[in-house]
């Protein structure tokens, strides 16, 4: 039986910590600033990030690109090569046309490479929600299973990735299409910050407003406890788009007193999610429920 490789792309927002803890490798999307095109990078730093988000804050617009048919070639030969069958797990569909693509590069490397599998799989999230994905596939290839177990017990559980975060304002996602035009307008009005799930298509929705930045964190503190299962054995994700270090703590404090989870991971949200949800973007994740909310068509 063949190793199996776990790879993403940027929109995962795994940190340079939780990619090498889980042996787990990832597809560069690009940035795009004045016209100079970047690797969208998950080991950068602290420092990197708050720079791209002061960018941001000071009215830059940067866009982003999706993974290239070249950078999928790269990747995915690399572990071809050396003899390993590929899970990929990608953004959503509905946020990225990533998984397209690499279903082509795969489709093309196959036949290079018939004994081998790659198997490429719609994450139906994004940002952190995509990376639980990964690293949950991550431990089943420690665990020796093989290429087709693992892509059917990721797209069993991707529904149950429950998502509940909050942003300053939708502008950024209404510039980078990422929201509905409709949904975007409450976004605008004084003090209303909306609450952001991922639809049980991997749409990005917002689907409540609340009045206040510290009721919203509250809000998404009471949405995942009402969600979650088992949270004495769960990990919550914590991500964030270059908030203060007190009130990430805050936020911490307040799931550790209302969900008591196992334990909680923070990580900073990367730089193509950065781009579309715009800095002080804060949000929490855990396995859960099976997602129903859709948004309406």
């Amino acid at each position: 039986m063949r190793k199996v490789k776990i790879i993403t792309d940027s929109c995962s927002d795994l940190s340079a910590e939780l990619l090498v803890k889980y042996n787990i490798d990832y597809c560069r999307m690009s940035t795009v600033e004045d016209g100079v095109e970047s690797p969208a990078l998950l080991t950068w730093s602290r420092e990197d990030a708050h720079r791209l988000y002061d960018t941001i804050r000071n009215g830059k617009r940067i866009t982003t690109a999706q993974v290239s048919m070249e950078e999928f070639n790269t990747v995915f030969s690399k572990y071809l090569d050396e003899g390993f069958d590929i899970i990929y797990i990608g953004c959503a569909s509905k946020q990225s046309g990533s998984v397209n693509t690499g279903r082509l590069c795969a489709k093309k490397l196959l036949e290079k490479y018939p004994e081998q599998r790659i198997f490429v799989i719609d994450a139906l999230n994004a940002c952190i929600g995509e990376g639980m994905l990964a690293i949950e596939a991550a431990k089943l290839a420690a665990e020796g299973k093989d290429a087709a177990y693992i892509n059917d017990y990721i797209i069993s559980i991707r529904k149950n990735v429950q998502e509940f975060a909050t942003v300053h304002t939708l502008e950024h996602l209404k510039k980078a299409g990422r929201v509905s035009a409709s949904s975007a307008f409450f976004g605008n009005l004084i003090g209303v910050k909306p609450i952001l799930v991922a639809d049980t298509e991997g749409a990005q929705v917002a689907f409540k407003k609340v009045k206040g930045r510290q009721s919203s964190l509250r809000e998404i503190v009471a949405l995942l406890k009402e969600n979650i299962t088992d949270p004495e054995n769960s990990t919550v994700y914590l991500a964030h788009a270059d908030c203060s270090d007190e009130e990430v703590e805050a936020l911490k404090a307040m799931v550790m007193a209302e969900i008591h989870a196992k334990e909680i991971c923070t990580c900073i949200i990367g730089p193509i999610i950065g781009a579309s949800v715009g800095p002080d973007t804060i949000g929490l994740w855990a396995f859960g429920k099976p997602v129903t909310f859709c948004a309406e068509k």
